[in-house]
Order: structure tokens, then sequence, then C-alpha cells
């Protein structure tokens, strides 16, 4: 089960009231929509709760909460929701604040998340872009250029002499053999 889905099931009512989150009355714990393993439609799939879907879909999906991507799901459609779990199979971009790919997803591809997790045996055939981090950005053309002429301005003759200065030594090591001699091993000697 996934994380974001968690302690949903399995749990004595009294573990439950101590960890379970404050809900508005009237809105359900876990699922707001479920779409069985026997179930196969195409569309645009808008949603504002938590969604698992174990079905067949083909379209889009815009979902305002959570998704699960169940084991028997088969789904080709881009997907958009606030945290995305994956354990079947999807091919469209995944587009998500925290995304989540266990060990039987399949995606074939772009992901663009905040934070991404896998797990071992999970597979991603296409271009993961982390948003909301600053590693993310390109540099800019300025940022290029200033680079660039930090490297021009190193100056050449500097590694000249460092050259030069490696091959005075090598060549004084050299001239210190005298011809006969032999290398002693440190065990030897």
């Amino acid at each position: 089960m996934s994380a974001f889905f968690a302690n949903r099931r399995g749990q004595t009512e009294v573990d439950a009231q101590e960890s379970a989150p404050e809900v508005p009355s009237g809105r359900p714990v876990g699922f707001d929509t479920v779409i069985g393993s026997n179930t196969s439609f195409e569309g645009s799939f808008v949603s504002s709760g938590n969604v698992r879907m174990d079905g067949q879909f083909a379209g889009s999906l815009e979902v305002s909460g959570n998704i699960l991507v169940g084991e028997s799901a088969d789904i080709h459609a881009d997907i958009h929701a606030r945290n995305i779990s994956i354990a079947g199979t999807v091919r469209g971009n995944i587009t998500g604040n925290k995304v989540q790919l266990l060990r039987t997803g399949r995606i074939w591809g772009d992901i663009s998340a905040s934070a991404l997790t896998t797990e071992e045996g999970a597979f991603i055939d296409g271009k993961i872009t982390m948003v909301g981090h600053s590693a993310t950005r390109p540099p800019t053309d300025e940022e290029n250029v200033e680079h660039d002429a930090m490297l021009d301005s190193m100056n050449e003759s500097d590694v000249a002499e460092d050259a030069i200065e490696a091959a005075l030594v090598l060549e004084s090591a050299a001239a210190d053999i005298e011809p006969g001699d032999e290398a002693v091993d440190e065990d030897e000697r």
C-alpha cells in the first residue's frame, strides 16, 4: 500500500482514532472514487478527492487530491494530481507534488515533481524534472558567458609552466638512475 494512503486498513478503532487526520464531517477517509479492475473507460476524468484506479483508462486525469494507480491498472493518460502513487502501468506524462513509483510500477512518460521516490524493480522510460529546486534551473545565457570568460581568463602560461616543471622533475629522476641499477623491492631490503 502506498505511503500516501497508509493507515487506512488493518487498524483497530483505537489506533485509527489516534492516527487518523482530522477530516471535515461528511467527507470519507481514504478514496472518494475507486475504479475497479473490471472497469474500462475513456475521456476526461476530473476529481477533487482521492482516487484509486485499478482498471483501464485512456484520456486525461485531473485530480486535486491524491491518486493511486493499482497493480492491475493500465492507464493511457497524462496524470495531474497532488500526490501520485503508481503500482500499475502508465503511458503518459505525470505531474504532481510527490510521485511514488512502487516496485510493480511502470511509466512510459515524463515525470515532473518536487519529490520522487522509487522502489527497486520500478521502471521509468522518460525524463524526470524536479520542480521547486534551484538545481533544476538551467544556467542562463549570462551565467554561461561568465563561466566561459572565467575559463578563458585562466593563464595559459601557468599551465605551460606546470607542464615544464613536471618534465624537469621526471628528467632529473631519470638522470639519477645509473645503467645497471635494478629496482629493489621494499620487502627485499
